[in-house]
């Protein structure tokens, strides 16, 4: 009696048939990275909304706030080709806060360095996952499953 099932090749082995798109690593490292540094924006504002004793309490909120929303915003768009280029302007954006509570320049520079890391870390994985994927493919068509 042969499986019926879809998601065996009808031997019983469990060897999938059906191609799953395989979600990308480095937009999963990237989204990571912008939403953690959306919740590090946001309590940012609240400390120059704390601090800030020369900029109008609204206008640090309302700036503080929407670079927040942009951050997790830009999450959505990274499978676009303007993703990524959008993500480092944010990246700018974030470094450039600054200016206005110092010790973002840290932070900022932290969070840099980790979307860095995320991009390039991430982009290693998927073009491993391709080139494995790829190989498996080529290896169950050399050695078919006796029917």
């Amino acid at each position: 009696m042969t499986s019926t099932d879809p998601a065996t090749d009808g031997a019983g082995s469990g060897r999938s048939t059906p191609k799953k798109k395989q979600r990308s690593t480095k937009v999963m490292f990237a989204s990571t990275v912008l939403l953690v540094e959306a919740f590090i924006v946001f309590f940012a504002t609240l400390v120059g909304f704390g601090l800030l004793k020369d900029l109008p309490k609204p206008a640090v909120l309302s700036v503080g706030l929407l670079l927040s929303v942009l951050l997790v915003a830009v999450c959505a768009v990274l499978t676009r080709r303007w993703g990524y280029a959008a993500g480092w302007a944010l990246q700018v954006l974030v470094l450039a806060t600054g200016f206005f509570v110092p010790m973002m320049f840290l932070v900022g520079a932290l969070c840099v360095a980790a979307w860095w890391y995320g991009l390039r870390a991430g982009g290693r994985v998927d073009r491993e996952n391709r080139q494995r994927a790829a190989e498996q493919d080529r290896w169950a068509r050399e050695h078919p499953l006796p029917e």
